[in-house]
């Protein structure tokens, strides 16, 4: 038996099937799949590139949070260092605020005591002035009339009555 009723192929059939096999795999590759390869290698290379940048904006994103963070974080002592500065400036400001209160009350204080002593002064003068005008008032009465008792009383009263109509 041949191989032709083996298989139920004639040989040269089988042959040109078998090249026109090859010569449409070689055509295909060339035409085809070269392509294909060519344009699944570009997108590949599309796609590596999308990582990169992906990768490249992600260090960019970490690198801005870092510096914002340290930003954040600086702002945060500034401010601090403010309050700070601020609060003892106040507390500065108060004690002086009291202390120039102090000197303020201190020199009326020293003022009204002089004043005070001043008025007593006057009141005191003016007390030796009335009490030397009494006593003059009285020698005055003592020498017109010899006084006995009684008339020394009632010039005293009488004196003390005087004094008490000046008053009012």
């Amino acid at each position: 038996m041949g191989f032709e009723e083996l298989l139920g192929v004639n040989p040269f059939t089988a042959i040109f099937t078998l090249l026109n096999t090859i010569a449409l795999f070689a055509v295909l590759k060339h035409f085809l799949f070269k392509p294909i390869e060519k344009v699944m290698e570009q997108r590949q290379a599309e796609v590596d590139r999308i990582y990169d940048d992906a990768e490249t904006a992600k260090a960019d994103a970490e690198a801005s949070k870092a510096a914002y963070d340290e930003k954040l974080a600086h702002a945060k002592e500034e401010a601090v260092d403010i309050i700070k500065a601020a609060q003892e400036r106040a507390d500065r400001l108060g004690d002086e605020i009291v202390s120039d209160a102090k000197a303020k009350a201190d020199d009326m204080i020293k003022r009204a005591d002089a004043e005070i002593a001043q008025e007593r002064k006057k009141a005191v003068n003016e007390l030796k002035n009335e009490i030397s005008v009494i006593s003059l008032g009285i020698a005055e009465k003592m020498l017109d009339r010899e006084i006995n008792e009684g008339d020394h009383e009632e010039l005293i009263n009488r004196f003390i009555e005087e004094m008490g109509e000046d008053d009012e």
